[in-house]
């Protein structure tokens, strides 16, 4: 029983956790208020959705599908509507909406609406086009469609220039008049006469310090800057200055009373690069008085679309001209390449923009037109009156390529057109010979041409232009190569053929060896020549330290290629054909300047000249011990031997296999004295040592050379077992040497094998005969290593040895009716057991101790079976029953075990 304190503690008590009580409750009544005044204060405004197109944009396009819109009503109305009107009230409409269109762009410029004016130009130039039309369908239906196409053409594009031109002089004019500011102590005048000292390159004069170049007042302004300059300091370029700010580029919109929202600025406030200065009232730009009145800006900005669309329609009036002429194909070829010339110098003329892109457009695809025509001209030419003008095409195209590679200031473009020059050139120096020379002799020719442009390196030319050229010879030398490609193709690809026809006889010539069912490329003459000449070329003319061994291999590369196509293509006897390719063989192999290309191309033909031995018994001998002799020569340099030593071995054990065929051996008596190469291979690894770059290769030789061995003599046990054993006495021998131990294991197995096929050879059909001349050596090993290891696990020392006889021999007794040999097995499974309990080691404890089970259970498997018969059938499910309750007796003991702890455990908690 709790005791309760005297009254006066507590009273104490109680007054304590009032106290805390009233704490708690101000301190809960503030945060209180400082939730509703959260709850109460408004929150922020959200940011607006951001547009997902600028107001520009946007302007632009209503811009361009007005324009589309009313082009498209004014070609409706002129082909459906235009019939309606008199002759008279036609020309007063057409003529009265063109002149309209056309000048509205004039006003609409002076009130700074730059984009609506270029649409509403683009209307006029269209309204302009229509009228050209509706004049040929109403007055001039009765002339030529194509020549008045052609005179309109040129009429359209030279009005179009020249109402370019006035608006943009206009432009400049309207820049240019005389500007007079209110200033603080005077007058400041801008002029833009040009005549004076001080004047700026766009015309404009600043007379005063702090003007504007285009007649604006800029005081202490920053401003960006444009394209013309004032005299005085501080005075900024083309565009409007901006007071005490920094000037944007978008028309920003004043600050001040009465500032004008596009084209003008108030003082200390953001300045558009195109506007006039205002110092609380709208300022002209045209030389106006700033005194507080409002005038329209200057026209500063001219249209783009005339002189782009002009130029466009300038290239069709000569076409359409040639054309309604009747000119010929090669007359409407100097027409393009007339047009292409005069694009060229447009878009040299001018500094960028949309004319200089319509220039270049108009001289390459006119240009490019030009140069196609020329070369079906040049390949289609048969007499000289044809050449010569296909000749006189393709030589002013590369002039006029090359002319445009020097005047242009990109080095990729400039090497780009000096390389189409360069192949221009070619193509135009070698017409006449392809037109009167004999078929076959334009690729040498034209190859030639190409070689003759590296003189280009002698010319005093700027670099891109240079590379150019010498880019261009090598595409000529690169297409001469290809097309060779079919003759050296045949050449390489040939002998292998006679893989299919071996010892068949020798061919007529080296032509009827090479060519398959006499098929020859036309024209192969060419063949070495073209290779030959660019050897030449690459050998002499590359002197770069970079490229010039890179250029001697691919020189060696390409001889060697027409060595062998020269017997075919001279047809020469089929002795002198392998003669050569034996040359190709060895000129490579033993050259001192050549390392892995010469061998590679070595191998390469030494394969092609075996397979073309393989015609005649006595060429294919001949060739084999040649080229073992030839490589085993090669030997003798240290760079060559990875790839020679072994080459020379494989082609010595080829020559074995070819003599033994060629004496009638059979292939298992041939395997005997083939194992001559390995031993004598592995006697050369030996020599080599294990720093030799070529003992590895050679040693892979070795067993090849082994496993062919074995692949011949498998058909004849006798023999093979032979070969196998001697293959493991080649083997053991490598495994003696330092680095080659792991070569034992191969060894033994080579050995056991041999013994193997030896027993089955004899008709051996006991399994202990196979397996204890393994097991023995295992078991005596792994009592050696347990000697010397005696923490080794008897699972590793003796494991291998007694499951390798003992499982075999188990399998067998219990498949065979006799029982001597469970007895002996039983016996022998005893002892081992013994030993294991003995010696305590646990592999032969279980692995005799299973055996010995197992065949218990095979000798009492009968007396097992007849028990079983004589038993009553109650008797199973009675034994079932009995395992049954025992199994769930043992469960139930061991879940009241359980139970008990747990209810343990819950005391002690």
């Amino acid at each position: 029983m709790t005791p309760f304190p005297p009254p006066a503690e507590e009273l104490r008590l109680i007054d304590a956790e009032l106290y805390q009580l009233d704490a708690r409750r101000a301190q809960l009544l503030t945060r209180r208020a400082w939730l509703i005044a959260a709850l109460h204060r408004q929150a922020p405004p959200p940011a607006p959705p951001r547009p997902e197109t600028g107001a520009p944009r946007v302007q632009n396009v209503l811009l361009l599908l007005g324009g589309v819109l009313l082009a498209l009503a004014a070609v409706a109305f002129t082909l459906v509507g235009w019939g309606q009107l008199g002759i008279a009230w036609r020309a007063v409409v057409l003529g009265a909406v063109t002149l309209a269109v056309l000048a509205a762009p004039v006003a609409l410029l002076r009130r700074g609406l730059a984009a609506t004016a270029e649409s509403v130009a683009g209307l006029g130039l269209a309204l302009t086009a229509l009228d050209a039309y509706a004049l040929h369908e109403t007055a001039l239906r009765a002339t030529d469609g194509t020549g008045y196409a052609a005179a309109a053409t040129a009429v359209l594009a030279l009005v179009w220039s020249g109402y370019g031109a006035a608006l943009g002089a206009g432009a400049g004019a309207g820049a240019g008049r005389r500007l007079r500011l209110a200033g603080g102590s005077g007058t400041r005048v801008a002029s833009s006469d040009g005549d004076g000292p001080g004047t700026p390159p766009g015309g404009t004069k600043a007379a005063g310090s702090g003007m504007a170049a285009d007649g604006s007042d800029a005081t202490g302004s920053r401003t960006p800057s444009g394209d013309a300059k004032a005299t005085g300091p501080g005075t900024p370029s083309v565009g409007a200055a901006a007071a005490w700010s920094r000037t944007p580029a978008d028309g920003t919109k004043a600050a001040w009373p009465g500032t004008p929202s596009v084209g003008a600025e108030a003082a200390g406030s953001r300045t558009p690069a195109d506007s006039a200065e205002a110092t609380g009232s709208r300022t002209p730009a045209d030389g106006a008085e700033a005194t507080g009145s409002r005038t329209p800006s200057a026209c500063r900005a001219a249209l783009r679309l005339p002189l782009p669309a002009a130029l466009a329609v300038g290239q069709l009036p000569l076409l359409l001209a040639a054309l309604a002429a009747g000119a010929g194909p090669y007359t409407l070829a100097a027409v393009l390449l007339v047009t292409a010339v005069a694009d060229t110098v447009v878009a040299f003329r001018c500094a960028g923009g949309a004319v200089r892109v319509v220039a270049l457009v108009g001289a390459y695809g006119a240009g490019g037109w030009a140069a196609l025509a020329a070369g079906w001209f040049s390949w289609v030419a048969v007499d000289l009156s044809g050449a010569a003008r296909a000749t006189a095409l393709l030589a002013l195209l590369a002039g006029l390529a090359l002319a445009a590679a020097r005047r242009l200031a990109d080095a990729s473009r400039a090497t780009a057109h000096a390389l189409l020059g360069g192949l221009l050139l070619v193509a135009s120096a070698g017409t006449v010979p392809h037109a009167f020379l004999p078929s076959g002799w334009p690729v040498p020719v034209h190859l030639a041409l190409g070689a003759a442009l590296l003189a280009a390196v002698r010319v005093p030319l700027t670099g891109p232009v240079l590379r150019g050229l010498l880019g261009a010879s090598a595409v000529v030398q690169a297409l001469a190569l290809l097309w060779v490609v079919p003759v050296v193709a045949g050449a390489v690809l040939g002998p292998v053929s006679w893989v299919g026809g071996v010892w068949s006889g020798a061919p007529a010539d080296a032509r009827t060896a090479v060519a398959a069912g006499g098929l020859w490329p036309p024209h192969a003459w060419t063949a070495p020549v073209v290779l030959l000449s660019v050897a030449a070329v690459l050998a002499l003319a590359v002197r770069d330290a970079a490229w010039r061994p890179r250029a001697l291999t691919a020189a060696l590369c390409l001889t060697w290629a027409a060595l062998l196509t020269l017997p075919p293509v001279l047809q020469l006897p089929f002795l002198a054909a392998v003669s050569v390719q034996f040359l190709a063989t060895a000129a490579p192999l033993l050259t001192a300047r050549t390392r892995l290309p010469g061998l590679v191309l070595a191998q390469v033909a030494a394969v092609l000249l075996v397979c073309s031995a393989l015609a005649t018994r006595t060429a294919t001998l001949t060739v084999l011990a040649a080229l073992a002799l030839l490589f085993a020569a090669g030997c003798r340099s240290v760079d060559r031997r990875v790839c020679a030593a072994p080459a020379a071995l494989v082609y010595a054990a080829a020559l074995v296999v070819a003599s033994g065929a060629a004496a009638g051996w059979s292939p298992a008596h041939t395997a005997l004295p083939l194992l001559s190469v390995p031993a004598v291979a592995a006697l050369l690894a030996a020599r080599l040592g294990a720093v030799s770059r070529a003992t590895v290769p050679v040693e892979a030789a070795v067993a090849a050379a082994g496993l062919l061995a074995v692949g011949l003599a498998a058909p004849d046990p006798a023999s093979l077992s032979l070969v196998l054993g001697l293959c493991g006495v080649i083997a053991a021998g490598t495994a003696a040497r330092a680095g080659r131990r792991f070569v034992g294991v191969p060894a033994t197995g080579l050995f056991v094998l041999a013994v193997w096929v030896r027993l089955a050879a004899w008709g051996v059909a006991a399994p202990e005969a196979y397996t204890l001349p393994v097991s023995v050596p295992a078991l005596l090993v792994g009592a050696v290593r347990r000697r010397r290891d005696p923490l080794l696990s008897s699972w590793t020392a003796y494991g291998p040895g007694l499951a390798f006889t003992l499982v075999p021999s188990l399998a067998t007794a219990w498949v065979e009716p006799y029982a001597t040999r469970p007895l002996l097995l039983g016996a022998a499974a005893l002892l081992v057991t013994l030993l294991g309990a003995r010696h305590r080691l646990q592999a032969p404890l279980v692995f005799g101790g299973a055996v010995l089970v197992l065949v218990a259970l095979h000798e009492l498997g009968p007396y097992l079976a007849q028990l079983a018969g004589v038993l009553p059938r109650w008797v199973p499910p009675a034994l079932d029953g009995v395992l049954l309750l025992a199994v769930g007796a043992t469960y139930e003991r061991r879940i009241r075990d359980v139970r008990r702890v747990r209810e343990v455990l819950g005391r002690m908690s």
